[in-house]
């Protein structure tokens, strides 16, 4: 059985619906007197903490509220929205940031109010590429046709891909995972976003059980990575090492 993190949109339960439309009421006061595009960051600590399926769903949720959306893959090491919505990777973002090119989006049919812009080709830099002016000048130019723009961003805790773009982004989320994410890794994380001056939003709190079976819940609260690699790989699997590493 598919587990229920990977569901996305309409097909997640009632209570997980009705937590990513409560966060997506919160983020509404979490940046006040913005009446334009809000541009929002999505990341976590480590990989595998959810922060592209939160990304996605939280997208869903804006797009079912008559808002328009725009999801951006911004992971341009290990782009992932791609293969959940089954849709193009190319063009994508980093053809956008190299032309300014906003014609690199993609219509997502399921969602009416939703469009995607993939990660495109992986780039040799996609730090310097993600923090540069010509990334300024697409949000700039991409926020006039949105109410949200959401980017999923690189794992703080792994590479610094997300603090490049903070400067041009209105807040940033992060995601963590229950049962998995370290309290030093959240602590290394947050000193790195204030160290960059980022608008933190608060965190996600994700597959949370309270039944000790695959019921999840998605929590909001406001509010180093352990050094496995950040594979660039399709896959990626766990050494024994790891998975030991994991369990304590």
């Amino acid at each position: 059985m598919r587990d229920l993190t990977e569901k996305i949109g309409k097909d997640l339960s009632f209570v997980s619906v009705e937590a990513y439309n409560l966060l997506r009421t919160n983020l509404s006061f979490m940046i006040p007197g913005k009446n334009d595009c809000r541009i929002i960051g999505v990341t976590s600590t480590s990989p595998r903490e959810g922060k592209s399926y939160t990304a996605i769903n939280l997208a869903c949720s804006i797009a079912w509220s008559g808002k328009k959306v725009l999801l951006i893959d911004a992971d341009m090491r290990k782009p992932t929205i791609h293969k959940v919505l089954n849709i193009n990777v190319k063009p994508g973002l980093s053809t956008a940031i190299a032309d300014v090119d906003e014609t690199c989006v993609q219509r997502y049919y399921p969602e009416e109010n939703m469009d995607v812009l993939s990660a495109g080709e992986i780039p040799p830099n996609p730090s310097e590429l993600i923090g540069s002016e010509n990334m300024n000048k697409l949000l700039t130019k991409l926020a006039a046709n949105y109410d949200t723009i959401i980017l999923d961003l690189p794992p703080i805790g792994v590479v610094s891909d997300g603090l490049s773009v903070s400067p041009y982004l209105d807040g940033m989320m992060v995601v963590v995972r229950h049962n998995m994410t370290r309290r030093s890794d959240i602590t290394d994380t947050m000193r790195q976003l204030k160290l960059s001056n980022v608008n933190i939003l608060g965190f996600v709190y994700n597959a949370f059980s309270d039944r000790g079976d695959s019921y999840y819940k998605y929590k909001y609260k406001r509010g180093s990575y352990s050094r496995r690699k950040y594979y660039y790989e399709k896959n990626y699997y766990r050494t024994k090492e790891e998975e030991a590493e994991e369990q304590q």
